[in-house]
């Protein structure tokens, strides 16, 4: 069974902090140069967070053309070419970051994202098991809740729930996975564990237009008109203009 629209989840995105932090560094270069590669790294990175693709990319391949060898580089590029709606080149840079980084699991992160995204639901899989296999990487409970985004959107209910209870038990407290619990919990029929896991997302995030679409549905569900007309109300004042606000008007 297919993901309905209103449930399709987002991948999460693992940006700066982790692809800078390790990598090949200039092997025959000078202290300087090596300090070059990871400045422009790091300022390339910065532009992109801020949407500026054309100055992130002038440092980016400043970089590169400092160390071609450098693998936070080319995993920057990476996220900055998927930006620009260039798969080709995305995956291109993915790999030659791989292949000179191998245990930076937050590329392996990012990776495994990209090729969810593209629909490559193994190799996506062998991603997120690769960045799992570092004992240093602090943050499992991201590509454990990508995996089974990944799997969720492939209508693997079961093998997407086992991820994210993963996923919980790294970080109990980590919205993302909450939410895909609340919602796997629905779509299964049981309300009670939906609204349990909801209400613990409520506690830990702000609510955004795919958790108040679920509120007004599981309100519904439950016969709850309070719920249901305070959830609606919520979406329709907040995010008026959201595909969840669209699907609300419409169910009335």
């Amino acid at each position: 069974m297919s993901i309905p629209p209103s449930f399709r989840p987002a991948l999460i995105l693992f940006l700066a902090v982790g692809v800078v932090g390790c990598g090949t560094m200039g092997q025959s270069g000078s202290g300087d140069r090596d300090r070059a590669v990871e400045v422009n790294t790091q300022l390339g990175l910065g532009y992109l967070q801020e949407g500026e693709y054309e100055e992130a990319n002038r440092r980016l391949e400043r970089a590169l053309d400092i160390d071609r060898r450098y693998a936070p580089a080319h995993a920057a590029m990476a996220l900055l070419q998927e930006q620009l709606g260039q798969p080709e080149e995305a995956g291109r840079h993915y790999r030659r970051a791989v292949r000179l980084d191998g245990e930076n699991a937050s590329t392996r992160n990012n990776y495994g994202r990209f090729l969810c995204e593209q629909g490559d639901l193994d190799r996506a899989l062998d991603q997120f098991e690769a960045a799992l296999d570092n004992p240093l990487y602090r943050n499992p409970h991201i590509p454990l809740a990508n995996a089974g985004v990944c799997l969720m959107r492939e209508g693997q209910h079961e093998r997407a729930e086992d991820y994210f209870l993963r996923s919980l038990r790294e970080n109990a407290r980590f919205a993302p996975a909450l939410l895909r619990m609340a919602q796997l919990r629905f779509q299964a029929g049981d309300h009670e564990g939906a609204e349990e896991y909801l209400n613990r997302y409520r506690a830990e995030a702000q609510h955004t237009p795919a958790s108040l679409w679920l509120g007004v549905q599981l309100a519904r569900a439950v016969g709850d008109a309070d719920a249901e007309a305070s959830y609606g109300l919520s979406l329709r004042n907040r995010f008026p203009d959201s595909r969840e606000a669209r699907l609300y008007r419409e169910s009335r």
